[in-house]
């Protein structure tokens, strides 16, 4: 029995338009099935009006289906227009419930119980059926919407937009232009999800107060705050034209008023709104697609068809393309639907990305020829990294186009301990040694494994030396893009998180025992996190198991006289937890976040049993608990002390990897720091020493604080603010003078300073001589500067730790009596012991 049609396409979306574009012009027997009246039904509900993209930028387009930038009603014009004149044979409100069959004659059931029959299917179905919503108390109340049709309809309204994806960022932009207040709530730190324009744009709304950006939030839940006729406090905002009224009036005074209830890194928060808005993607339609016999890689919710590098789905002759198979923009959706229509008919085609994957493996297939291409790298990377096991074809080869493939000679350092570079390593081929303390400690890590997640993680500086060993091939992946893979592929964080978890147990707590034992200890172990000020434990608790703080920094305190006393304060990479344990007691502190903070939980009765046989790790709690019991009792005798390490942390430097402090005790107020520092960067002090806080003798003065996490870096459209390895946060030239860093920046560390009014470095020379000897004019005091200049084109400048000076900040080296001194938040403890 011959099929009724060659090809058959099932949804209308931009990769089943292109498909059956092709098809027709190639003069293919083909039918396009969409389930609506219409085509395109997830850019038919885009928001009216909504500009759309045409990413990625690097990539062509293959389709007889024209599409360029637009917006939502001109490319849907376009496409109906286009579909007529090549012929495209359609069939609308065609619901498809089943596919049976197999290669070569496919049966195709339709709702209306319609059988149409295909050589071969192409599935495009998309996504939009399949929403997903908050998941909190109150998620379907009135005012919850998880679409938005037409951002003109609301005005004057304050709208909460959750999500960070484009989507979210494109409703959030047209509602705050449709003279909204809007608040867009992203629940990580920044955005890594959408396209670089809606990135751009975004940044400049915050800039401009159009929008306000909410990080690390998320809602907890939402009630309905209900409102009698006559209430006008809602009519206070409401300042809109009588045609506006005449439309909502029946309407919007009846509608509850929203009171949604916010986990925010400084505690809860509880915003009143209109309306809620969320935007947070969709699942795919997985048990309608796994009864048609696909298979997908795994259990996991966000889980993809498994597919071929040409799109051929687990039943052969079913292809999967689109947002269905991981690839919502349009013109890779597009590109797909052109090249499954080729490989249907046999002809040879090379994917759109191959030219760009085949010069960034140039080095490799120059010496590795044997590999035999693109396909030849990706193969190897894919049996090489079990990381990588969840990712389709595919998403590998997105993977590869944002990463570097490095080949390195033995003995060549990759990062060295105490650097700040961030990027992930996924070893390929070959060997890595992770220097330990001493040779003994040293870790070989072989093919397969991966190293850096804790610089990913905690933000902190690397805590050990990584070095090539023989035949080392390493993918490094860029922060961005690995935080990208870590929020849209389940089974990559989860894998990333159980190693990255042994690892830190291991190297922190249990470096002497068995791997039995390790194991054992891991599997009954959690993850917690914590908001600011939020108790991992208070003090009287009983123990509930060891802390490791793997993200952030703690401050442990004691009711000492009816008040609480800072104790000590504990960053990333240490425990706390122990003393309790060790001497089967309540607790005898209470442990709070200084910082949003991540901690690995160890289960008490597991831990104390492996405890109980291992000696090493006995001697190893043992000696840390005897050093905090002379410390809090250090601390104990001279309350002093701990108010110090109080004061210190509520400046924000729980968050700090460097702050400059000065003692009020030994300064002369001759100001030598911020001459000098001026004269190190072009005649601008960024240095202001009067100002900041005081602690007796402690002057905290205005100076950047190097944040493990720094807010200035969240939201800079070039893209200038950096980390050097050592540590420093620095300002390249590449400012813009936007002045987005000054305003994110908790601290008030960052200058707009007038590029007109800077002068060129008198160099150190003048510096010193001037310290030593008196010659010269003093360092800054004639840098004039004028802030009240508003017309000068003016640049961030903000102080870098005077990182191209090998000999040091030259605050600190000016200082003639010594009160200028840069501390570590490790260090706050034995400083604070010192001013006893």
């Amino acid at each position: 029995m011959e099929a009724d049609f060659t090809i058959a396409i099932i949804g209308s979306g931009p990769a089943g338009l292109s498909a059956a574009g092709h098809c027709a012009s190639l003069g293919i027997r083909h039918i396009l099935l969409e389930a609506q009246d219409h085509l395109a039904d997830t850019i038919y509900k885009y928001q009216k009006g909504k500009h759309v993209m045409a990413e990625p930028a690097i990539l062509g387009l293959r389709s007889p289906v024209s599409f360029a930038a637009g917006s939502r009603e001109s490319i849907l014009g376009q496409w109906n227009d286009e579909v007529v004149k090549l012929g495209v044979q359609v069939q609308h409100n065609a619901q498809v419930v089943s596919i049976t069959g197999a290669k070569g004659l496919f049966q195709i059931e339709l709702a209306s119980s319609e059988i149409v029959s295909a050589a071969h299917v192409v599935l495009a179905i998309g996504l939009q059926g399949n929403l997903r919503t908050l998941g909190v108390p109150g998620e379907h109340l009135p005012g919850i919407q998880y679409q938005l049709d037409n951002p003109e309809e609301y005005r004057e309204e304050t709208i909460l937009v959750v999500g960070a994806g484009d989507a979210a960022i494109e409703n959030a932009l047209a509602l705050a232009q449709a003279s909204n207040r809007v608040i867009l709530l992203n629940r990580n730190e920044e955005f890594t999800r959408c396209k670089d324009g809606n990135l751009t744009a975004i940044q400049a709304a915050e800039r401009s107060q159009l929008v306000s950006c909410r990080f690390s939030t998320q809602v907890d839940h939402i009630e309905a705050v209900q409102q009698s006729m006559g209430d006008t406090d809602m009519n206070k905002t409401m300042m809109v034209s009588h045609v506006d009224l005449s439309r909502r009036q029946a309407g919007k005074r009846s509608k509850p008023r929203l009171s949604v209830v916010l986990n925010t890194p400084s505690g809860e928060e509880r915003v009143e709104c209109h309306r809620v808005i969320a935007r947070l993607g969709a699942t795919p339609p997985r048990k309608l697609v796994e009864s048609f016999g696909v298979r997908f890689t795994s259990t996991e919710a966000t889980a993809l068809p498994e597919l071929s590098t040409t799109y051929e789905s687990s039943v052969p002759g079913l292809y999967v393309i689109g947002a269905l198979g991981g690839y919502p923009l349009i013109k890779q959706a597009m590109n797909q639907g052109y090249e499954v229509v080729e490989t249907i008919m046999g002809r040879a085609v090379e994917s759109a990305d191959e030219p760009l994957l085949r010069q960034k493996f140039a080095e490799i297939l120059k010496q590795f020829p044997d590999l035999g291409g693109v396909s030849g790298v990706l193969d190897l990377v894919a049996r090489s990294v079990p990381l990588f096991e969840g990712l389709t074809a595919l998403q590998l080869r997105d993977v590869m186009l944002d990463s570097e493939l490095r080949l390195l000679r033995s003995g060549t350092e990759i990062f060295k301990r105490n650097d700040y570079s961030n990027s992930f390593f996924s070893i390929v081929s070959g060997t890595v040694k992770i220097l330990g303390d001493t040779q003994a400690n040293d870790i070989l890590l072989e093919h397969g494994q991966f190293f850096g997640e804790m610089g990913l993680i905690s933000g902190r500086r690397r805590s050990a030396t990584a070095v090539a060993g023989l035949d080392c091939m390493l993918v490094e992946t860029p922060r961005r893009a690995m935080l990208k893979l870590l929020a849209t592929v389940d089974a990559v964080r989860r894998n990333l998180d159980l190693v990255a978890l042994r690892r830190a147990v291991r190297k922190y707590v249990a470096g002497n025992v068995t791997e039995a034992d390790l194991s054992a200890m891991v599997a009954s172990a959690s993850i917690k996190q914590y908001k600011t000020g939020e108790a991992l434990f208070n003090e009287g608790d009983v123990a509930d198991g060891l802390y490791l703080i793997r993200r952030g920094s703690v401050m442990v305190s004691h009711v000492l006289g009816g008040r609480e006393v800072v104790m000590s304060y504990v960053s990333a990479g240490n425990y706390v937890g122990e003393m309790a344990l060790m001497m089967n007691a309540p607790r005898s502190a209470t442990v709070r976040a200084a910082v949003p903070t991540e901690a690995i939980l160890l289960d008490p009765k597991q831990f104390m049993e492996i405890l109980a046989r291992n000696t090493g790790m006995r001697h190893q709690l043992n000696a840390q608990y005897n050093q905090r019991v002379q410390a809090n009792q250090a601390v104990a005798d001279d309350a002093q002390s701990g108010n110090l390490i109080s004061f210190l942390l509520k400046q924000g430097v729980g968050e700090a990897t460097d702050v400059l402090l000065i003692d009020e005790s030994l300064c002369v107020r001759c100001d030598h720091c911020e001459r000098a520092c001026a004269s190190t960067h072009d005649g601008f002090s960024r240095l202001d020493r009067e100002a900041g806080p005081t602690f007796a003798n402690l002057h905290v003065p205005t100076s950047c604080r190097h944040c493990e996490h720094p807010h200035c870096m969240k939201d800079c459209p070039p893209d200038a603010i950096h980390r050097s390895p050592n540590g420093e946060v620095y300002i390249s030239d590449a400012c813009i003078g936007c002045g987005n860093c000054e305003k994110n920046c908790p601290y008030d560390v960052i200058q707009m300073a007038p590029l007109s009014a800077q002068k060129k470095s008198s160099g150190g020379a003048g510096l010193l001589a001037w310290l030593l000897f008196g010659i010269g004019q003093s360092p800054g005091s004639d840098h004039g500067v004028d802030h009240s200049d508003k017309t000068s084109q003016k640049k961030a400048v903000k102080c870098d730790m005077c990182k191209d000076l090998k000999a040091g900040p030259a605050c600190v080296r000016a200082c003639p009596t010594g009160a200028a001194l840069r501390v570590s938040p490790e260090n706050f403890l034995q400083y604070a012991g010192t001013k006893r």
